[in-house]
């Protein structure tokens, strides 16, 4: 590989001080916040960040595997890339963390991979639960 190729994909695989910050911050909440959210809360650290940065970090976060996007009429970011699913109130738009499936989702994918002839080599997953939040429900 020459020079200037290797430089190049250097380049792309770095950590920068933006991508860490994103990071840090998706792992350091429970919350799953949107890209806005990411946004306002990366521009108090980095003032000189734009929006179009953030969001292209989030995407190639999450075309990598390093953070899960929750597509919804907005998507949300989780930086826990542990196999687990969403619950997704339809009132307030809040994503919530569902671990208590995953069993349960480890088996069926045992079971399609096993299958992959007709399916394909099923490599990660996303389940995503619909409903009203007990919040909402209280309301």
């Amino acid at each position: 590989m020459s020079e200037k190729k290797q430089s190049q994909k250097e380049r792309v695989e770095r950590m920068t001080n933006q991508k860490k910050v994103i990071i840090d911050y998706l792992r350091s909440v429970c919350s799953h916040p949107s890209a806005e959210e990411v946004y306002l809360y990366v521009k108090g650290k980095l003032p000189q960040i734009s929006k179009g940065t953030v969001y292209r970090i989030l995407n190639n976060l999450g075309k990598k595997g390093e953070i899960q996007s929750i597509k919804e009429d907005v998507a949300h970011f989780d930086g826990d890339i542990s196999s687990h699913a969403h619950f997704v109130c339809q009132k307030c738009g809040n994503v919530y963390d569902v671990f208590d499936v995953c069993h349960e989702c480890k088996v069926l994918r045992r079971k399609l991979t096993r299958k992959k002839g007709k399916v394909g080599n099923i490599l990660n997953y996303q389940m995503n639960f619909y409903g009203i939040c007990k919040n909402c429900s209280k309301k």
